[in-house]
């Protein structure tokens, strides 16, 4: 099997870590590098995160110290729902920082991107900052990326702000940049991930995949759904699912434009279904949640077994 070449940016994050793990293991991704970026809490968490996941995993995969701010947005957190450092709810082994890559983001990915043989996806699970980046110092890489898959942006009522998600109002100048690179975006949009749920007698069955699905089970119970809504919301694994199995999504076509000067609506997706002449990205609008909920549980099943 040929494998997908991938560069992960994220900012774990609870729902990142579940993400990185299956990635990690995918029989079907090979991930050269991994981009931890500020976001849901500062970069310091964000890198220690990814380090320590490594570790736990016992993976090598090299690791570049991503954008610790927004290009112009003020900085927001979502430290309330992850917790201080991010993964409120399991106490990992701290990490060395051995797998650190030494060097800039964008002029890393830039060389990984220019020498790989085979043209590289690109995912992001968090703001989208150090993609923009790449794209404005390097746009020539362009030519060898086989896609985008992101989660984030929203198509009706938003997680940070009434219309806007989190990861795309984190940086929605770099948001923009991504969505007008010429590149289609395929798009794991906030709605997918509130429909993309395990219900708790799922997550018990998480639970009895190892080590890895102790260890996710664990963040994942740490977080809880203002509404009191029992069910856990998966939502970075969605782009995951896309990327791998789209035939579990409804994809349809859209123009997507990020709104840069509301007042009321800084950081909206805005996505027209209905000019297809200019669409630039796929949103997933639906998802098959059995299909789902089957393949997030093996995914961690096959985590487990090749850590071990």
């Amino acid at each position: 099997m040929n494998k997908r070449p991938l560069i992960i940016s994220t900012d774990p994050g609870i729902d990142d870590i579940a993400a990185m793990t299956i990635s990690l293991f995918a029989q079907e991704l090979d991930v050269r590098m991994i981009v931890p970026t500020w976001g849901n809490v500062a970069l310091k968490y964000t890198l220690q995160n990814t380090l320590n996941l490594e570790k736990f995993l016992h993976t090598k995969v090299p690791v570049v110290v991503g954008a610790n701010q927004p290009l112009v947005a003020p900085m927001i957190s979502a430290a309330s729902v992850h917790g201080k450092t991010g993964i409120a709810g399991f106490e990992f082994e701290q990490a060395d920082d051995s797998l650190i890559e030494p060097g800039l983001a964008a002029t890393l990915m830039a060389k990984e991107i220019k020498s790989s043989p085979e043209k590289i996806t690109l995912m992001g699970i968090g703001p989208l900052t150090d993609f923009a980046l790449l794209f404005k110092q390097y746009p020539e890489v362009k030519e060898n990326i086989a896609e985008i898959v992101i989660m984030g942006g929203n198509i009706g009522h938003g997680n940070h702000s009434p219309f806007a998600e989190y990861n795309i109002a984190g940086d929605p100048e770099a948001a923009q940049v991504v969505f007008h690179s010429g590149l289609l975006v395929k798009v794991a949009p906030l709605e997918i991930g509130n429909k993309a749920h395990l219900t708790p007698e799922q997550m018990d069955k998480v639970k009895t995949c190892g080590e890895v699905g102790n260890m996710l089970y664990s963040l994942f119970s740490n977080i809880h759904e203002p509404d009191g809504d029992p069910r856990i919301k998966i939502y970075d694994p969605t782009a995951v699912g896309i990327m791998l199995h789209p035939e579990m999504f409804t994809m349809k076509k859209a123009n997507v434009n990020i709104e840069l000067r509301g007042q009321y609506t800084y950081g909206a997706s805005v996505m027209d279904f209905m000019d297809q002449e200019h669409a630039n990205a796929e949103i997933a609008t639906d998802v098959d949640l059995d299909k789902f909920a089957t393949w997030f549980i093996d995914s961690i099943k096959k985590a487990d077994q090749g850590r071990e």
